[in-house]
């Protein structure tokens, strides 16, 4: 507990998201995509996966965070850190389902399927952190209108996926609010048109 009590602290209480995200508004369609996008464009996450049953899992919590950070709580009560080489390895794993076709994730019907868990890949591809670590699966996945319903399912409740819906827009809306008052640069109209969001539009 003592790891998840110290990142979940850190996020919840460093006010950390009003550096985290940018000021990009989402130029996908639905809230669905333009959520996708406001995560991937965010500097990290922290997101808890819980193991709900055996080798089923579950986004418990995530927040906007310095530096993109998975925390998995296993079935007997044990929590670790993912490591980047884990991580790697597992979504080498979904991409090759995303390929060919297979992932529940993409598919019409996933939801259904994945109501009682996801493999672990899927789960981190659901979350926030998927958008961020798993960005260089591109369209394949973040473009694909049945991922944005299908990716609820990967919460362990509805007011999981709402907490993480409203903590990173909160996040990128302190940001725009940040870059308007000239926070991130000079007042002056030239840095606020080119300064450190200047290349982002929607």
């Amino acid at each position: 507990m003592a790891i998840l009590r110290k990142f979940s602290k850190a996020a919840l209480t460093t006010g950390l998201g009003a550096f985290l995200v940018t000021g990009l508004t989402g130029c996908s369609g639905g809230n669905g995509g333009q959520q996708a996008q406001e995560q991937q464009k965010a500097k990290g996450a922290f997101v808890v996966i819980e193991e709900v049953a055996k080798g089923k899992y579950k986004v418990k919590d995530e927040y906007p965070a310095d530096e993109t950070r998975i925390v998995l709580k296993q079935l007997d009560g044990k929590e670790r850190v993912l490591t980047k080489e884990e991580m790697d390895e597992l979504l080498k794993k979904e991409k090759a389902k995303i390929d060919n076709g297979t992932s529940p994730l993409t598919q019409p019907n996933g939801e259904a399927q994945m109501s009682g868990g996801m493999s672990l890949g899927e789960a981190i591809l659901a979350s926030a952190a998927g958008a961020i670590v798993g960005s260089w699966i591109g369209n394949k996945l973040f473009g694909n209108p049945n991922y944005q319903n299908n990716r609820k399912a990967g919460y362990k409740s509805p007011s999981a996926y709402t907490r993480s819906k409203n903590s990173f827009s909160k996040a990128r809306k302190s940001t725009s609010s940040a870059k308007r008052s000239g926070f991130f640069g000079s007042k002056s109209s030239s840095a606020r048109k080119g300064g450190f969001f200047g290349g982002f539009g929607g």
